[in-house]
């Protein structure tokens, strides 16, 4: 049996990127069923036709309170039930912050912050009815500061006491809540930052590259299956040992 066979997992943000490789991972993983949502509905369903198995592409944005609930009321009606989360999802709208606007500001913080918590209200419920969940929050290692990212950064690391805080509340129903906190990863995000600036990242991380999405995916699948059953309100660093 395979790390997530009969189980139905959502990831959001999951037509490229990490969360692609995700839901990739769990597809050979034996999971009984995946929805990928995703603002971009033609990744999504792209990456949905591609990969084949049970993959159910939802278009979806995570900052709207009732586009959320009615994605997964869908998800719910196709698959019965969720076992695992991974709220993946997110954007950045980066600028000095003598420069950054409300506009950035709030961008930022309803996708990557308040976007979590719409998807997890989806679902903390229905977890606790039926006695078993993973949530996992995706992070990032901005969380720990990052010049130009006031907005990311704030975001991000609320994630942390976010999910210390489901953790304590869920723990006793048999779901665990946990967060992964990604740095330097080859992705479309990663593409934004000046060459100049990835260089010296890079430089001064001990791996002296980049990582992989499949990379931040095998943490992401610990934590998404019961091998991580007493692993509770905990942030994995997936960044290579730099140094934040």
């Amino acid at each position: 049996m395979k790390a997530l066979s009969g189980k139905f997992a959502v990831v959001t943000g999951g037509g490229k990127g990490i969360g692609a490789a995700v839901a990739k991972r769990f597809i050979a993983e034996d999971a009984a069923g995946v929805a990928v949502l995703d603002y971009d509905w033609a990744a999504a369903r792209a990456f949905a036709e591609s990969v084949g198995g049970n993959v159910l592409a939802v278009k979806c944005d995570v900052s709207d309170r009732e586009d959320v609930g009615k994605a997964f009321a869908s998800v719910y009606k196709e698959f019965g039930r969720i076992d695992v989360l991974i709220n993946n999802a997110g954007i950045t709208r980066d600028a000095m912050y003598h420069k950054m606007t409300f506009e950035q500001w709030d961008a930022v913080i309803n996708v990557n912050l308040n976007g979590v918590n719409n998807c997890c209200v989806q679902v903390a419920a229905k977890m606790r009815e039926q006695g078993y969940g993973k949530i996992v929050n995706i992070s990032s290692s901005s969380a720990y500061g990052n010049v130009g990212q006031a907005n990311y950064s704030a975001a991000k690391s609320a994630l942390f006491g976010f999910t210390k805080t489901l953790a304590k509340e869920l723990g006793g129903k048999n779901i665990t809540v946990n967060a992964v906190a990604p740095g330097m990863i080859d992705t479309d995000m990663l593409k934004t930052i000046p060459e100049q600036v990835l260089n010296s990242f890079i430089a001064a991380s001990p791996a002296k590259r980049a990582g992989s999405p499949e990379e931040v995916a095998g943490a992401v699948l610990f934590l998404s299956c019961d091998d991580s059953s007493y692993v509770n309100g905990v942030v994995v660093d997936v960044n290579g040992g730099f140094i934040t």
